[in-house]
Order: C-alpha cells, then structure tokens, then sequence
C-alpha cells in the first residue's frame, strides 16, 4: 500500500485525484493540502470514504507518513512545493504546467542530490501521450505543420504545456520545415506563435472545453490530422495513479510519461 498525499486538493484536478487514490487498493490517500480549502473535510468536495480533513500547509503529509505526493496547482506554488519534496525526501508526481527549461534543469538537480524522485507530466491522458508520439514519427514526412490546442477558460497559461512539448519533439524529428508565406498580418497574432523550428501553436480558451488538441501536418497533395480529446479530467487518472506507482523506481527527475508507457 502507497501512502499518497495531494497538493492543490481543492481544485478541480486536485479533488479528481484525491476521489482516484482512494478508490485505488494499492493506494492510501493519507493527506490533502489547499491553503484555500484547509479545514475542509474531503467528503465536502465529493471524495467519499476518505475520511481526510484538507490542511493548509505540507507539515501535514509529513505528519501523515505520506510517500508519494501528487502537485495539480500553479507554477509558482509548484516550485515551492517540489523544493519542500526534495528537501523532505517525499515522492512527487506533477501535472502542473507552465515551467520553463530553466525550473526542469533546476529540479533535475535537487532531486539527482535528493532520496526523493519526481516524475513531471504536461498530460496525463494516455491517449494525449500517444498523439505527441505519432505526431513526432509523421514529422519527418511532411514539410509543413501547425499545432492547435483547445482548453477550459480557467487555465492560466498559453500554450499549453502539451502543445510545447509536441512542437518540440516534432521539431527534433524534422530539421526539414517549410517557412511560414504571411507577409501581411490583419490581426495581430492570427498566426499564432512561433514554437522550436517555427512550427505555429495555437492556443483557444472556451467554457466547456476540457484539454483538446489536434496536430495538422500537410504535404504535396496531402495532410493529416492528428487529434485527442479529454473530455473530463477522469481521463488523467490512469497516466497520474500510473506515476504515481513508478515514481519510487524512476530515480531523480522524469519529464512525460513516455518512459512509464516504455514509448
């Protein structure tokens, strides 16, 4: 049994994942963390049978003898929160998005001198994991290729963490891309930006979406199009309570679930 705490309990994402590791027999949710949701018992939030009350700070998943600790919150509290999980030898598996090349050197780091290790995951959804890698073997294929990315309108950062990585390994296939014919932008900003090798992202915020992303690749005569869909965020349940196994056997820092999935 796996002793497993949440970060960002109170959030949609954080909540979804307290009522997944509860209802999972090789796991024990022993903590919940939201400074602004504390004292809060979790039942409230609609996880049945856990018995945890939501407390503000980390002390509490120490106290707990949590393991394992799963982060679904915002950059900066992430940050914070993964220097608390190296330097206090607990486990992380994160989904928050939004980190710069920059933060993932400095956490490959601390957890290399850690007894902790931290699996870091733009998506959880599997099926999200297996379109970034069919996108990345059609890359050497075509010569041109655009990245949308469609997600709820309370998500903080463009692009999303996906998308970028999508972009990137598309870009590490194929040194061979067409460039971008615009000379005359009507509205600023309708081609997107520009990813690794030029490739344009996309980014849509709408209510009612979840996490959607299609990857267009076009050639002479030809184009594929390559899409996921989340259509609830259960859809990431099975990728986090997957890493959430591992990442006691990943030593220091894994980014994506490939590694997990042996992709």
């Amino acid at each position: 049994m796996i002793r497993v705490g949440v970060f960002g309990a109170g959030g949609r994402m954080g909540s979804t994942v307290c009522g997944a590791v509860a209802a999972d027999p090789q796991l024990e949710l022993v903590a919940a963390v939201d400074p602004y949701h504390s004292g809060i018992d979790l039942q409230q939030l609609g996880v049945g049978g856990s018995g945890v009350q939501v407390a503000r700070s980390a002390s509490a998943l120490l106290d707990a003898g949590a393991e394992v600790v799963v982060d679904f919150t915002v950059a900066d509290a992430a940050r914070a929160n993964l220097e608390w999980c190296a330097d206090n030898g607990v486990h992380a598996v994160v989904g928050t998005t939004g980190f710069a090349d920059a933060d993932l050197e400095h956490f490959a780091a601390r957890f290399d001198a850690s007894a902790a290790n931290c699996v870091i995951a733009p998506n959880f959804a599997i099926g999200a994991v297996l379109m970034m890698r069919f996108a990345e073997i059609a890359a050497p294929y075509f010569e041109t290729a655009e990245v949308i990315e469609l997600h709820h309108d309370e998500k903080v950062d463009a692009p999303s963490g996906t998308a970028m990585l999508t972009v990137a390994r598309m870009a590490e296939a194929s040194d061979s891309w067409g460039d971008d014919p615009t000379e005359v932008q009507v509205v600023e900003g309708a081609r997107g930006g520009a990813g690794p090798a030029g490739i344009r992202v996309h980014s849509v915020r709408l209510r009612g979406l979840v996490a959607h992303q299609e990857v267009l690749l076009g050639t002479t005569g030809q184009s594929l199009s390559i899409r996921h869909d989340s259509y609830d965020r259960s859809s990431f349940m099975p990728g986090v309570l997957l890493a959430v196994r591992a990442v006691r056997e990943k030593p220091g820092l894994t980014v994506g679930l490939d590694a997990l999935l042996n992709l």
